[in-house]
Parts: structure tokens; C-alpha cells; sequence
């Protein structure tokens, strides 16, 4: 453990083990990418070098997990309620505090579940470096339409739907868990007040694009799992990370079952299936907003 040494020294020395950790796994995953353009779309050999994809991306954040838990010493509470499997299809609702979150979610998940897949604009597809691995990630990438462009051509209507399937498609006989942080940005206390957030420590979750996801991936799925991420001692950046600011991260998973009716409904057209899923969400969020607060009162009375 090198909690012992100065935060600027022991950042650096960490954020170094990172780069090196990311370039040590980029050269097969570029290999990687060369192969599966060569691959037609469908083919089995596609979906199986797919899933050598994914091995890799979840070996290199491992990796990176192992370096922050053994080197800096951050312990990490897992309350997992939730019977996942290594070859299910899940979708993951979640709070968002910092960047550290995903790092705190491979460390929850480990080697028990697929790796993670974001629902990503179709325009992050051109990002130089990334943009080439989220494509051979299978990553769906959604072109959604504006309100005044749909009101300019009826017709597109119903596509951001069509389109978004169709990239769900594309890792339909694999392994997936489909990452959503549903307020749709980090929480900080101005944020909250700027929106008028009901909730003590969450801001409002936008219930239009995960209705949009849940529809989109559809049936297949194994399951829903809501995971609560709590940082009893304080929230940091990834910095403060590196730098051994952090101490502790608790995060409790629970596994719920998605009414049938939310499959099939359509979240834009139907102002009933609107208000009930927004009302389904909401308890869901009230729900993680007292957790929130009782793990923080536990922790609380610790110190």
C-alpha cells in the first residue's frame, strides 16, 4: 500500500500506472478491431471476437480496480442483493457523483457480470482513439431527434427507436449490462437547487431516455438492477482518487422486476404510460434517496 506517501507523489505515481495499464491493453484491442472490420455483420465469428472484445476491456478495468484497492487502500462495501451471472443481459440504473463511479461499479461487479455498455450519440462514434473501441465494444450508438425536427418531418417519428434496436441488435447473443445513470449528470448541491430536485441527495432522474432504453433492449433481459453509490466521507474526483482522499465507497445493488407494460408501451406518444412510468421511477427514487441518507447516518455514527 502506498497510502504512506505525499498525495501529489502518490497521484502521480498512479495516474502513471493507469496509462501504462491502458497502453499495455490497447494493442490487442486495436488488433482486435482490424479483425472484427474484416468480419461481416451477424457472423458468428463476429460475435465471438465481440466477446474477446469485451474479455480485454473488462481484464484492463480489473486491472485498474486491483492498482486503487491494494496500492491506495480504498475499501470498498459491497451490499449486492442480486443474483447476476457472468453470461446474463442486465440493465443498471444508477446515481452519479464523479467519475469514480465507474470504477466503483467494475469493482462491484468484478468478474460476476459482463462488462459495461453505455448508450453513447451516434456523433461519439467519430471521437479519435475511443470512438473506434466503443464500435468494436458493440456500444449502441442513439441518433435522437429534436422535438422541432420531428415537427419539421413527421416521418422521423418513431426512428430514434427503429435505430436504437437496431444497434441493441448487434449484441443480442451476448453478454451485456447496460449502464444508465439516470439523473444524467454528477450531482453537486447547486445542481439540485437549480432544478428544485425533491430528493435530499439525488437530482431528478430523466425518465424519458431510460423509458427509451428499457424499450429498446426489450424482453431479453434478465433483469433490472438499481445500484446506490455512496461515499460516507465525502465525494472526490478522480484526483482526489488517485491521491488516496478516498477512504470508503458503499454500494448496495438490488434486483427489480420491470412490469411487463414498460416494454411495450411507447414513452412519447401515450401521455398514460408517460405518467406511469415517470411514477414507477419516481418510487425507485425515493427509495435510493432514503438509502442514500440512511448510509450516511450509519456511517455517520461511526465516526
Amino acid at each position: 500500500m502506498l497510502r504512506f506517501l505525499p498525495g501529489f507523489l502518490l497521484g502521480t505515481i498512479m495516474s502513471l500506472l493507469l496509462a501504462v495499464n491502458t497502453l499495455f491493453w490497447a494493442v490487442p484491442v486495436y488488433v482486435g478491431i482490424l479483425f472484427k472490420l474484416l468480419t461481416p455483420e451477424g457472423s458468428r465469428a463476429r460475435d465471438r471476437i465481440s466477446r474477446l472484445m469485451a474479455w480485454l476491456a473488462q481484464q484492463w478495468a480489473f486491472c485498474n480496480t486491483w492498482f486503487i484497492q491494494h496500492l491506495i487502500g480504498v475499501e470498498h462495501e459491497l451490499r449486492i442483493h442480486a443474483d447476476v451471472k457472468p453470461d446474463g443481459q442486465y440493465l443498471v440504473c444508477s446515481n452519479h457523483q464523479t467519475w469514480n463511479d465507474i470504477m466503483v461499479l467494475v469493482k462491484a461487479f468484478g468478474r460476476r457480470a459482463p462488462f459495461f455498455k453505455f448508450f453513447l450519440k451516434q456523433e461519439l462514434i467519430w471521437v479519435p482513439v475511443l470512438g473506434p473501441v466503443w464500435w468494436a465494444l458493440d456500444y449502441p450508438f442513439m441518433k435522437r431527434h429534436t422535438p422541432s425536427q420531428i415537427k419539421k418531418n413527421p416521418a422521423l417519428k418513431g426512428s430514434d427507436l427503429e435505430t436504437t434496436r437496431r444497434a441493441c441488435a448487434r449484441f443480442r447473443n451476448q453478454p451485456g449490462l447496460v449502464l444508465n445513470f439516470l439523473e444524467g449528470t454528477r450531482f453537486t448541491e447547486e445542481k439540485r437547487a437549480r432544478q428544485q430536485s425533491p430528493y435530499r441527495h439525488l437530482l431528478r432522474p430523466k425518465a424519458g431516455g431510460f423509458a427509451f432504453a428499457l424499450s429498446a433492449l426489450g424482453e431479453r433481459l434478465n433483469s433490472m438492477l438499481d445500484v446506490t453509490i455512496v461515499y460516507p466521507d465525502g465525494v472526490e474526483g478522480l484526483w482526489g482518487l488517485l491521491s488516496g482522499k478516498v477512504r470508503r465507497v458503499v454500494v448496495e445493488v438490488r434486483q427489480l422486476t420491470v412490469p411487463h407494460e414498460f416494454y411495450t408501451g411507447s414513452y412519447e406518444s401515450d401521455p398514460e404510460y408517460r405518467k406511469r412510468f415517470q411514477l414507477w421511477l419516481g418510487e425507485i427514487w425515493v427509495q435510493k434517496d432514503q438509502l442514500i441518507e440512511a448510509i450516511k447516518q450509519e456511517y455517520a455514527s461511526k465516526r
